[in-house]
């Protein structure tokens, strides 16, 4: 009698909106090769400086042409008017989130600039590189959590939509803040993870407990040898843990 084969499959994840993907890539036909592996396991990109130069804003509309949420972390840092200008302009090309990096003048000058489009208006804390001993270097006297906490003070009073922090500050800021103010965290890495420039971190799904609305994920996809695999790991670190 044949023995009887039985066959095990492991299950996809959908994709969860609360990923973003960063395309932090040496090219746009690198971050369009990479959108195209990842398929429909991810609905959520970010597109930050490296892709500025070289059509980083086109391709963010080529992305949402097909669908995807979008996030234009471009950190616009300047005087008031200026800034006000840039968000102007980027505002009616559809994408959902747009970081500024400055005074409560400055991201007031934002949100005054994204008018009543569905863009979001991020206001950056501290950037997940630095900790303490780096912020003292830099002539900040205060601990990371304290800075940051004092800049999501001065966000929810510039009147943006919410803020980018470490995941290790997210519980705090989360009972600080209104009822659907956003807290995005970059900073993210798996279960013994390689941490690279990173300096304050956590997993997706602890990210997602303390109080994160959204994860940012980079290197974890994009270096992986199989990224819609990484997606799918880190997905389901995400729905084990968060809640």
């Amino acid at each position: 009698m044949a023995k009887e084969i039985t066959k095990t499959t492991t299950k996809t994840i959908t994709a969860d909106p609360r990923l973003y993907a960063a395309l932090d890539l040496p090219t746009i036909e690198d971050a369009r090769a990479l959108v195209a592996d990842l398929g429909d396991s991810v609905v959520s990109y970010k597109i930050g400086l490296q892709l500025i130069p070289i059509g980083g804003t086109e391709f963010g509309k080529e992305l949402i042409a097909q669908g995807k949420n979008v996030f234009f972390d471009y950190k616009l840092h300047d005087i008031g008017a200026t800034v006000e200008k840039a968000t102007r302009s980027l505002a009616p090309m559809g994408a959902d989130l747009l970081t500024v990096h400055g005074t409560p003048d400055v991201m007031a000058a934002a949100v005054r600039g994204r008018g009543h489009s569905r863009l979001k208006i991020m206001a950056v804390t501290v950037l997940t590189s630095l900790d303490d001993e780096a912020l003292m270097e830099m002539g900040y006297f205060m601990k990371a959590e304290e800075l940051v906490l004092h800049r999501v003070r001065q966000a929810i009073r510039a009147g943006v939509d919410g803020v980018i922090s470490s995941p290790l500050e997210a519980e705090k800021i989360r009972a600080m803040v209104p009822k659907g103010f956003l807290v995005v965290t970059p900073g993210v890495r798996m279960p013994g993870g390689d941490k690279g420039d990173q300096k304050r971190v956590a997993t997706p799904g602890s990210a997602l407990q303390n109080g994160a609305s959204h994860i940012v994920v980079g290197r974890p996809i994009s270096q992986a040898n199989d990224p819609r695999a990484a997606v799918q790991a880190i997905l389901a670190n995400m729905h084990a843990l968060s809640v």
